[in-house]
């Protein structure tokens, strides 16, 4: 019995560290050693700052292209003035010749168009105690953008028709904004006269617009007529309308109480609301002045140097 019990032990005890520790199931295998992996950087130096520096693409040769232009702007940056613009600025990019026959083209195509336009610029009513009084002054054109046939008529009166007359001309454009006109001129009242005529017509800067003739009768009188107006758009249907005429004469003619020199000045002031553009009622006031010789044959005949009148009347065209 002592015996079993003694092998027991010996058995126990040799036993016991193989039941303490469990076999490791990889023990047999070996593992790869672990290395650090390259630097891809091994090897290279970093460039100094003055290195770093330099062009990239220094030692490099580019590629000249032949077709393109030449840079002819100057290294100094005093570049010359871009030439002034014409009113044909395509010719300095075109041959003239072309230029011109397309110029003629887009006139036939755009701009040789037959237009009408009658205008009256004053049909007025003056009213006044000793005699009421009115006056007109009209033109009518027709024609196209270069050439066209111009008529105008203008008077006065009171009691009687004191001056009236109708000019036949023709009108030229010579620039954008001036037309010359040429043609004759007869007078019904107070002598029936026929003048040669010629006036300048048209629009100065800031819209000023602007009439001169020079008159010259079947008798010889030479006399001049000089006009200007403008247009104050105090709204876009009121406007304010400045006007003043002045007359003046070579020499006398008793005829027509016509002295020479400064004959006469008119002055006008007129407020128009446009109904429709076409469509313009006004009031206003006109003012008169004699000269010289004038003077004297008005007062021969009745009538005083100035006269001064408030006019009520329409201006329309259409």
């Amino acid at each position: 019995m002592k015996r079993l019990v003694l092998l027991a032990l010996v058995a126990l005890a040799v036993g016991a560290p193989a039941l303490a520790q469990p076999a490791d199931p990889y023990a047999e295998h070996q593992m790869p050693a672990r290395t650090a992996p390259a630097d891809p950087r091994a090897g290279h130096t970093m460039p100094s700052p003055s290195e770093q520096a330099t062009d990239p693409h220094a030692g490099h040769q580019m590629a000249v292209d032949a077709t393109a232009p030449a840079d002819t702007t100057p290294a100094d940056g005093n570049e010359a003035a871009p030439p002034i613009p014409t009113d044909h600025d395509a010719d300095r990019y075109f041959p003239r010749t072309a230029m011109v026959d397309a110029r003629a083209q887009l006139n036939l195509e755009h701009g040789a168009i037959a237009w009408s336009k009658v205008l009256v610029e004053k049909l007025e009513f003056r009213p006044d105690n000793r005699a009421n009084g009115y006056a007109w002054e009209g033109r009518a054109s027709f024609g196209g953008d270069i050439d066209r046939l111009v008529i105008k008529s203008r008077g006065e009166g009171a009691r009687s028709l004191a001056g009236a007359e109708a000019q036949v001309l023709y009108g030229r454009a010579i620039t954008p904004y001036f037309n010359l006109e040429a043609g004759v001129r007869q007078d019904f009242e107070p002598r029936t006269r026929t003048y040669l005529t010629f006036s300048l017509d048209g629009v100065a800067p800031y819209w000023f617009e602007l009439n001169s003739a020079i008159f010259l009768s079947d008798r010889g009188d030479l006399t001049a007529r000089a006009e200007a107006a403008y247009d104050v758009r105090l709204t876009q249907k009121l406007i304010l309308e400045p006007r003043a005429e002045v007359n003046l004469a070579a020499r006398d003619v008793p005829d027509e109480r016509t002295g020479s020199g400064l004959s006469s000045l008119e002055l006008g002031l007129r407020l128009r609301y446009a109904i429709q553009p076409e469509f313009a009622p006004y009031v206003g006031v006109n003012y008169e002045q004699r000269f010289g010789a004038t003077a004297r044959f008005a007062r021969a005949a009745g009538e005083d140097r100035t006269d001064t009148r408030v006019v009520i009347g329409l201006r329309a065209w259409f």
